[in-house]
């Protein structure tokens, strides 16, 4: 997929023309479920979200933000957040309706954090990165497009602008500090 079609798109977007989230969506979608399928590898087995579905949310909350992107960067960033955000909301929900029994659990392998049993509750988790993110917004939105997005270093310096060597510092700040926080 072409960064330049993106941002001609995005700037279509931005300039008011709605059709042009039809053409986006065609041609974002697989790197979007490419991005929601990652995600649900950390799901339990039986989670009633599919990676289908993920998209769909978060392509509807991307749709309504009235967001003016500035290019395939910040769109993709934009989307790694909102998908956190649909499944945030999703194991809130069915907490609420089970009135706190079950709560989801999502391992943080993808983190590299050597601890036993290394699975979390997710809500324990979006708390840690809300914390995270009254410190450093860098490593959240960072986590974000590791943890949630699927993204490689490589492909997170890119989105964020950074170098490869400043996105694994980082990283290895972010997961430390996680561990850190989700001990407790």
């Amino acid at each position: 997929m072409g960064a330049s079609q993106i941002t001609v798109l995005l700037n279509r977007i931005n300039a008011g023309e709605r059709h042009a989230y039809n053409d986006l969506i065609e041609l974002v979608y697989h790197e979007l479920r490419r991005m929601a399928v990652g995600q649900m590898r950390f799901e339990l087995i039986g989670h009633t979200l599919q990676p289908t579905a993920l998209v769909s949310e978060a392509w509807m909350r991307l749709a309504d933000s009235g967001t003016d992107w500035q290019n395939r960067r910040h769109f993709f960033g934009a989307a790694a957040e909102a998908m956190r955000r649909v499944l945030v909301d999703h194991a809130r929900r069915r907490d609420a309706a089970k009135r706190g029994g079950g709560l989801q659990r999502v391992t943080l392998t993808n983190l590299d954090v050597d601890v036993p049993g290394a699975d979390v509750d997710l809500l324990a988790l979006e708390d840690a990165l809300n914390e995270l993110e009254q410190h450093n917004p860098r490593m959240v939105r960072l986590v974000e497009l590791r943890y949630f997005a699927g993204l490689s270093i490589e492909e997170a310096a890119e989105a964020m602008d950074v170098s490869p060597a400043t996105v694994k510092r980082d990283w290895s700040f972010a997961r430390a500090w996680l561990k850190e926080r989700l001990d407790d």
